[in-house]
């Protein structure tokens, strides 16, 4: 059985879990561990059967309980590695390690790592998971005088010394594994094949997925500027398709935010506007899924209602209870698991 749920879209938090055989893939990591045990609780999802996390960007909204619930389960995170090393600045922003230097730290502390105790996944709560978030902020306090410390203590040749190695407890960067894979060139997840395409986004190396499993394929397509060919054609013979209907237009010219973030919004590496996801449905869109879902609705500058009224006259009469059923993902609770 193929299950794709939704736990979670919005500009505060994505996530979403995408099953099909004996594999579960949670698809980014925008919520807390605790909320996102709770959602998957709501969604009837069970934490531990998770087999891996799979990252689209580095924007928090997408990463915000990643390291807390990949070190809570035990389970390995994939991302482009430009998109790892972004992550991992964005937890040490001010320490003085180069990429290399902190590959060798992790090489060193494998030893250490497998003489630990490893909490069994199933034992996983949400008590635990608050309790790891409270860690890990500490352990990013931590990190963080450490860096100071050692940035103005300078050896005899004038250059700031290497820092210490962290231990894993309070490394913050620390993940049960880690596994990257490239734009554009596919791979298996355990029952799942993945195919990663590059989307126009402001971050360092965004992607979106089509994942195909049991002959049923759905397509992941949210933080995204405008719709490339490229995109156009990893959006073809989808049965499920995940599409950003971000904001409306006029909302957004109005809205509450500073003129600089309205422009990175509007801007072909921002978000999909309403009228922007209808031109693609109406005009580039094949028509074959049985279901999409509109995702990443701005809460200050979108209204579920204009995003549904415009993607239904954009399909033009297709929507039906047999193809192109058309659902809205929320940001404050799941979306009922959908089964092929």
């Amino acid at each position: 059985m193929v299950r794709f749920t939704v736990l979670a879209s919005g500009s505060k938090g994505n996530s979403t879990i995408v099953s099909g055989g004996h594999t579960r893939i949670l698809v980014d990591a925008g919520l807390s561990c605790r909320e996102l045990f709770r959602r998957m609780k709501l969604a009837g999802e069970d934490p531990a059967t998770l087999d891996a996390i799979i990252v689209t960007h580095e924007h928090q909204d997408h990463i915000n309980g990643l390291g807390v619930t990949a070190r809570k389960l035990g389970i390995p995170v994939y991302f482009t590695e430009a998109t790892h090393r972004a992550w991992m600045r964005w937890l040490t922003p001010r320490r003085q390690m180069t990429y290399k230097q902190w590959l060798e730290q992790c090489r060193q502390q494998a030893a250490e790592r497998q003489a630990e105790v490893v909490v069994p996944a199933e034992a996983a709560s949400l008590d635990e998971c608050e309790g790891d978030e409270a860690e890990e902020e500490e352990a990013a306090v931590e990190l963080t005088a450490s860096a100071d410390k050692s940035a103005a203590v300078a050896g005899e040749d004038g250059e700031p010394e290497s820092p210490k190695p962290e231990s894993p407890k309070k490394d913050p960067t620390w993940l049960p594994a880690v596994e990257f894979f490239q734009a554009g060139r596919p791979f298996q997840i355990g029952d799942i094949a993945v195919s990663p395409f590059t989307i126009p986004h402001d971050a360092v190396d965004p992607v979106g997925f089509v994942f195909h499993a049991e002959g049923v394929r759905m397509a992941v397509a949210t933080d995204l500027g405008y719709v490339p060919p490229n995109v156009k054609a990893q959006l073809k013979g989808v049965d499920l398709l995940l599409l950003e209907s971000n904001h409306d237009l006029e909302m957004l010219r109005d809205g509450p935010y500073p003129w600089q973030v309205k422009q990175r919004v509007l801007s072909r590496v921002g978000h999909l506007s309403n009228d922007a996801t209808a031109e693609f449905l109406e005009t580039s869109y094949d028509g074959h899924a049985t279901y999409v879902i509109l995702g990443h609705l701005s809460e200050s500058n979108n209204l579920p209602e204009l995003a549904r009224v415009s993607a239904e006259r954009a399909l033009n009469g297709r929507a039906s209870l047999l193809a192109n059923r058309l659902l809205l993902a929320t940001q404050h609770e799941p979306l009922a698991p959908i089964l092929f």
